[in-house]
């Protein structure tokens, strides 16, 4: 993954004392005035920024894609809107499972849309009634979001409470969803209904607009100084179109679109200048990608006036979704990120031209060209998918055009900021990942000096993700599930002692160099443990060599003989044992990767994870169905101070 070919020496040092990212206020999008927004954005009646017509998408939309949306509007043509039970409200506070509510409010909104898509397109009022039954049906909700994001009212969780409208990700997106049906399907609803683009109005404005007004979010980053996540851009970027498409009062609509701006500048000056995402790469779209959205937005209802692509800061923001790639559909997966990703190639290819990217640019035209059907529409975000749509003309004839499709070859990446690192060996047949950090990033996993390797192009010692969301999944209870602890991830354990979760539990000391064909990253990881471990010092490195192989060193000094010692090493791939001093991975099609260690250290055994708990059975879907192994070497020769080095290679 990651920095380009060089072929000289290029020395990169970066100390712990800038890796970890501070709020810095940039003032990217803050410095706009509310005047700057007045004068520039486009009144609401003259804002076209999709079709409306089906003249007009018929022009605009390859044929192929439009028999396809129309045909999934076909399958939920009469099809009922199942009414929302207290009991289905209540089942994530009952039983934990977060799945059965999400699951079943999911398929409403794909219902309602697939509809509008296709009547939009179509345009013969073939999908106006059941368009009709669909908007009364969703206007009808007591609450639009997800019963897990209750805590945001006064009553927490359980029902929702009527008199407290709050917003959260399933909210905001369902705003987006009825802006776009009145946008889209307006003429149709009043044939059918005076009342229901009113109604429509009403419930945007009650749910969504005025709550957005008051702000009190910690989302938001305006409560306290606490870094936003994810959930600042993926709401922001739906209530801005919200916005720009229903409020009929110009001044509010100004007033509030720069507020959003305001509050968006939050989440961009919690990043590091490398633009790193610490929630990983399949979070990135709904993160970095999110905030794209709300900047495309921006940039076209003002006419271009509000336009910040040309930042370093969104510039690199962009570049770390290649830079985290791998090989085929795999990325870097840290924290509770997958490691797949179906990637958006025309989301991609908008953003690669916007930031004048053209390694984006490159990955998204390999994306594209390699897959039978390159957008669904199946997204949650549906302005996305809108601009997605518009841009595959255009993107078909650069894929039709080219001469490089394949993705950026890059040799090695480093983000100070999150301290992430990945390379390849020279011969690319190896590749390696790992991050410093600290145990209190979102979506976090104890996993400080974590990594992963990679050999031909598929993974050998993996990080194995997240399980399935449950109620504990962000609760006190996080750190009861394996998958979130350091003695599953490729890490030591010290004296029986795992990482422990907080800020202070960190990596420190923290070298980065890259001198030709070769990369270093070093970092002491005992302060992510607690103190009783013993430990004075713990120093990891992680290096790709001129030989081809990989490196992983271990060194540490503690106050007196350790008790117990282990390392565990997690994969898919099948394990022989059989050899002292020597694991062999057996990969799918049989290729082969040694990792070689100190026999007279250490004794191994592996285990199969049995995968047999609810939450477990995600983990099939994510590693195509193989089981996943955990390795232990047993540590022999306990002391007060020793070193240890794994050195993985090809065998073939």
């Amino acid at each position: 993954m990651i920095s380009s070919r060089i072929h000289i020496i290029l020395i990169l040092l970066f100390a712990s004392s800038i890796t970890h990212a501070q709020r810095k206020e940039r003032h990217i999008l803050s410095r706009f005035s509310e005047a700057d927004v007045a004068s520039s954005l486009i009144p609401r009646a003259d804002w076209k920024p999709f079709p409306q017509t089906a003249a007009e998408w018929q022009t605009r939309l390859p044929d192929s894609l439009r028999q396809q949306l129309i045909k999934k509007g076909e399958n939920w043509l009469g099809k009922d809107w199942p009414a929302i039970s207290a009991s289905l409200l209540l089942t994530s506070t009952r039983t934990g499972d977060r799945t059965e509510y999400s699951n079943f409010q999911a398929k409403r909104r794909a219902h309602l849309m697939s509809l509008v898509w296709a009547e939009a397109i179509e345009g013969k009022g073939r999908f106006a009634e059941d368009i009709m039954n669909g908007v009364w049906s969703t206007c009808e909700e007591t609450y639009w979001g997800i019963p897990v994001h209750l805590y945001l009212q006064k009553a927490r969780l359980g029902l929702p409470d009527v008199e407290e409208p709050t917003v959260d990700l399933v909210s905001a997106e369902t705003a987006v969803m009825l802006s776009l049906t009145d946008y889209l399907v307006g003429p149709v609803l009043e044939s059918k209904s005076k009342l229901l683009r009113p109604r429509i109005q009403y419930e945007l404005n009650r749910r969504v607009l005025k709550p957005m007004e008051t702000a009190r979010y910690g989302y938001l980053g305006n409560v306290d100084d606490k870094p936003v996540n994810n959930w600042n851009p993926w709401i922001i970027s739906n209530w801005q179109l919200t916005n720009l498409l229903m409020e009929k009062d110009e001044a509010r609509r100004v007033k509030n679109l720069h507020y959003s701006m305001l509050l968006l500048d939050n989440y961009l000056n919690s990043l590091g200048d490398d633009g790193g995402c610490d929630e990983g790469p399949s979070y990135w779209f709904v993160a970095g990608g999110s905030t794209f959205d709300a900047l495309e937005v921006l940039n076209q209802a003002t006419k271009g006036k509000v336009n910040v692509y040309q930042e370093p800061l969104i510039r690199n923001m962009a570049a770390y979704i290649y830079k985290t790639h791998i090989a085929g559909n795999y990325f870097i997966n840290t924290a509770d990120a997958s490691p797949t990703i179906q990637v958006d190639a025309p989301f991609l290819y908008r953003i690669g031209k916007a930031v004048n990217d053209p390694q984006l640019v490159q990955l998204a035209t390999w994306f594209y060209s390699r897959s039978s059907q390159p957008i669904s529409g199946e997204t949650n975000t549906k302005q996305r998918a809108l601009f997605d749509w518009l841009s595959l003309p255009e993107m078909a004839k650069v894929v039709t055009s080219s001469s490089n499709l394949k993705a950026p070859d890059l040799s090695s990446v480093w983000f100070a900021d999150i301290q992430l690192m990945g390379a390849r060996t020279s011969n690319d047949r190896l590749y390696v990942a790992s991050h410093g950090g600290h145990n209190n990033e979102s979506h976090n996993h104890n996993d400080v000096g974590d990594f992963i390797i990679y050999a031909n192009s598929t993974p050998v010692i993996i990080d194995a993700g997240s399980g399935t969301y449950t109620a504990k999944t962000f609760s006190a209870e996080r750190y009861n599930s394996w998958y979130n602890t350091s003695p599953y991830h490729n890490l030591p354990t010290i004296n029986g002692i795992p990482q422990s979760a907080g800020r202070k539990f960190e990596a420190t000391n923290v070298v980065y160099t890259h001198p030709a064909n070769t990369t270093d990253l070093r970092m002491d990881i005992e302060t992510a443990y607690p103190p009783t471990t013993t430990l004075k010092k713990w120093t990891r490195t992680i290096k790709t060599t001129p030989k081809n192989t990989i490196e992983i060193g271990d060194e540490y000094t503690a106050t007196a003989p350790l008790k117990s010692l282990s390392q565990t090493f997690m994969t898919i791939c099948t394990v022989n044992t059989s050899q002292p001093g020597k694991l062999i991975f057996e990969q799918v099609g049989g290729k082969k990767v040694s990792l070689e260690y100190d026999a007279t250290k250490w004794k191994v055994s592996v285990e199969k994870l049995p995968l047999d708990q609810s939450d477990d059975k995600i983990f099939r879907q994510k590693w195509q169905v193989q089981d996943i192994f955990r390795i232990l070497l047993t540590n022999q020769s306990l002391a007060a101070q020793d070193k240890f080095r794994y050195v993985v290679s090809t065998v073939n």
